[in-house]
């Protein structure tokens, strides 16, 4: 998609005169059309002189009552360039001015509503006007986009036209040529359409989709820092997610290794935040030591479950370590008093030493990092100097800095926590032993976390939403197996029971998107539908109630009515009549920072077809699978969870049973052998005589004759329902585990 009208506004707008006079701060104004909104993002912008719309009906009809072309503004609330923007233009009386004289302008909180900001990133992305946040579009009255942009500075610079002269440009060409731009703007859309259509490329369940996805991962696999790629690096969860199962299905060492390699090094690096726990969103350099400091909920979830599908392939107690600090942060940071997950912190706060002296009022005092950065000088007084110099050589601290690489200048003098030495090392250089210097340094990580915690916090976003509490629960789900921790189980539990009690309605078997201080909005997507039944299936794995896979089923039948293209597979991210308003409805075709929909639903399903035996559900999972097909085979690394639902689909899953009490001691000492290896291609059952046996036995006829031997718990390991001789020994449970004869057999 190119647009001729969009270049000739970038080239018009470039040769203009870039001098403007000062802007003057607005401060907290009279309020706009946002401050009844429930979102922070656009609570954010509540108060800036720019007559600020929600999206909605009363904005789209006073653009076409007046025939004014729409400004659209997508961002997030933790969004660094998203304040840049706000505080540069959108607080400025005068730029504001020009938005409120010639457009109706719109904001969008894109976590919010993810399917208004894939329509339009798609837009920007394919006319070639460049995608990112803040998404900054311009619409005619319809809705229609005939150009599009992301940061704009307020004025002309290092080769960027100025964002009041785009406004003003735009303007006067809507004015004098508007034909041409509703043209132009109707081409746009056309080829949007084809676009999202996604024909597919449809292909059979082919295993070279693996080999060929492995291989491209092994051909720019980084070897120094792992990860693939250079510089900015992003963790890619799914990434981790397809090699893990690869390693486990092939034997394949490589894929292991490239995998552990990348999780330790990142948790090396300042990407990884050494005294709280919790990853950063991404890291600026290639090294993984210069993060963006924003956390996301969603990274957080999918690191911790890479972490401990690591620890149980590789047994390397490191990554299990980084895996508990990671979810521990999140109990403490990001936990809502009833059990929900927060989404997110932002990268920026107000800088230690402003700390009282200023009002903290938007974003024009704040810094990205403030508050996670240390100078020598700080670390030296809190730890004094001798447990001071051993904890900088560990943590890489220098009396100068160790941010050269920084790209924005905002680090100067100052330190980001990264594991520049090993523990070896750093007790060599002290001449102690390694358990006393491993005391001294947990000890120091205790005391700077203390120091840290009276400082200006990051902004947190404090909405819950639907799919990323699904991940969590996921995660949280999967830690109490591994790690062998009830609190785990217990916080899982309570996100799914707050998720049912506040965004879910049992009468109708519909998902909302987002609850925030009592407020339930958006009518759920297929990604919350897909994520939070991944999450409830992990849960029913964790603590054996069946309620948790009825709810997973019924959510599942929700999905195939609302979301799924039974003529070619496929799930849609929005139902029929979701937003009348929206241009086209979208189903992505790659897994990104977030899995797409339907890579995690086809998991969900071959997954739930194995505990219900319903075909349906596997021929929905397989339907959409081929729908992908070529595209695997061809682009496997465009859809790496998709690669994870492909290798459940060709494996042959085991069904593993265990007959006894859930809490029961032998049945936990079963457990405990499952849960100490990775075997991604199962289920994991415990049944009972009684509630969870009777639910099981409707849907799956050869449970009848799964039963206790001797009064002890049981284990069953089946394939197709065809199992192997019951043992309730412990030696031989381990051997089927292993496939591998008992010894002395």
């Amino acid at each position: 998609m190119r647009n001729p009208v969009a270049r000739g506004l970038l080239a018009v707008s470039v040769l203009l005169s870039t001098a403007a006079a000062p802007a003057v701060p607005a401060g907290r104004g009279r309020p706009n059309r946002l401050l009844g909104e429930k979102s922070p993002y656009l609570q954010q912008h509540a108060y800036n002189p720019v007559h600020w719309y929600p999206w909605g009906e009363e904005a789209f009809a006073k653009a076409r009552r007046e025939n004014k072309p729409i400004f659209l503004s997508i961002g997030y609330s933790t969004c660094h360039w998203c304040h840049v923007m706000e505080k540069e233009s959108f607080s400025k009386t005068e730029i504001a001015a020009v938005m409120n004289r010639h457009f109706v302008s719109i904001k969008v909180d894109r976590e919010e509503r993810p399917d208004v900001d894939e329509v339009y990133m798609t837009a920007a992305n394919g006319a070639g006007w460049g995608g990112g946040w803040p998404l900054s579009m311009w619409l005619t009255p319809e809705l229609k986009p005939f150009f599009g942009g992301t940061y704009f500075p307020p004025d002309a610079g290092f080769g960027r036209p100025g964002f009041k002269h785009i406004l003003e440009r735009i303007a006067e060409i809507w004015k004098t040529r508007q034909a041409d731009v509703r043209s132009d703007a109707e081409r746009v859309t056309k080829v949007l359409e084809q676009y999202t259509r996604v024909e597919g490329r449809s292909g059979p369940l082919n295993p070279e989709a693996l080999d060929n996805g492995f291989t491209g991962y092994k051909d720019s696999f980084v070897a120094s820092k792992g990860g693939f790629g250079g510089a900015p690096k992003f963790p890619m969860p799914v990434n981790q997610n397809f090699l893990l199962r690869y390693s486990a299905r092939t034997s394949e060492k490589k894929a292991l290794e490239m995998t552990a390699q990348t999780l330790r090094e990142m948790a090396k690096g300042g990407i990884y935040d050494h005294m709280g726990g919790g990853f950063h969103r991404y890291s600026t350099d290639d090294k993984w030591h210069i993060p963006h400091f924003e956390k996301m909920l969603y990274d957080n979830a999918q690191l911790a479950v890479n972490y401990l599908e690591a620890y149980q392939a590789a047994k390397d107690p490191e990554l299990a370590r980084v895996a508990r600090e990671t979810l521990d942060y999140v109990l403490r940071d990001m936990t809502h008093p009833e059990g929900g997950f927060y989404s997110a912190e932002d990268a920026d706060s107000l800088p230690p030493e402003l700390k009282g002296k200023v009002e903290d009022i938007g974003h024009e005092h704040r810094s990205e990092g403030a508050f996670y950065l240390w100078t020598k000088a700080e670390i030296l007084l809190v730890l004094g100097r001798e447990t001071g110099e051993l904890f900088s050589y560990r943590y890489g601290v220098e009396a100068g800095g160790n941010a050269e690489s920084d790209p924005q200048g905002e680090f100067k003098g100052k330190n980001i926590l990264y594991l520049a030495h090993t523990l070896p090392e750093t007790a060599r250089k002290s001449g102690k032993p390694e358990a006393e210097v491993t005391r001294s340094l947990a000890d120091a990580r205790r005391k700077l976390l203390e120091a840290r915690a009276p400082r200006p916090r990051p902004h947190r976003d404090d909405k819950i939403l639907s799919d990323w509490n699904g991940l969590m629960i996921s995660a949280f789900a999967k830690a109490a197996q591994v790690l062998d921790d009830p609190k785990y189980l217990e916080a899982a539990g309570r996100s799914a029971r707050f998720i049912r009690k506040q965004l879910y309605d049992g009468k109708t078997n519909r998902l909302h998107r987002r609850w925030r201080e009592g407020e339930r909005k958006v009518p759920g997507l297929g990604s919350d539908y897909a994520l939070l039944t991944q999450g409830l299936i992990d849960l029913y794995e964790a603590s054996f109630d069946p309620a948790w896979i009825e709810w997973a089923v019924r959510l599942s039948e929700a999905q195939l009515k609302l979301f799924y293209d039974p003529g070619k597979g496929g799930f849609y991210q929005t139902a029929p009549g979701h937003d009348k308003n929206l241009l086209v409805r979208t189903m992505d075709d790659s897994d990104n920072v977030i899995p797409a929909a339907s890579s995690v639903a086809a998991l969900n399903f071959l997954r739930l077809s194995q505990f219900t035996g319903r075909k349906d559900f596997r021929e929905a999972a397989e339907k959409t699978l081929t729908r992908f097909g070529a595209q695997m085979a061809q682009q496997p690394r465009s859809l790496p969870q998709m690669l994870v639902a492909l290798d459940y689909a060709l494996s042959k899953p085991r069904q593993i049973i265990i007959a006894g009490a859930p809490a029961g001691p032998d049945t936990l000492k079963m457990l405990r052998e499952v849960h100490q290896r990775f075997i991604p291609s199962k289920i994991l059952m415990v049944v009972e005589d009684g509630k969870s046996k009777d639910y099981f036995l409707k849907r799956l006829p050869f449970l009848k004759g799964v039963s206790r031997i001797k009064g002890r718990a049981t284990a069953y390991v089946c394939v197709n329902y065809a199992c192997e001789l019951p043992t309730n020994d412990l030696e031989v449970f381990r051997s089927i585990l292993d496939r591998k004869p008992p010894k002395g057999g």
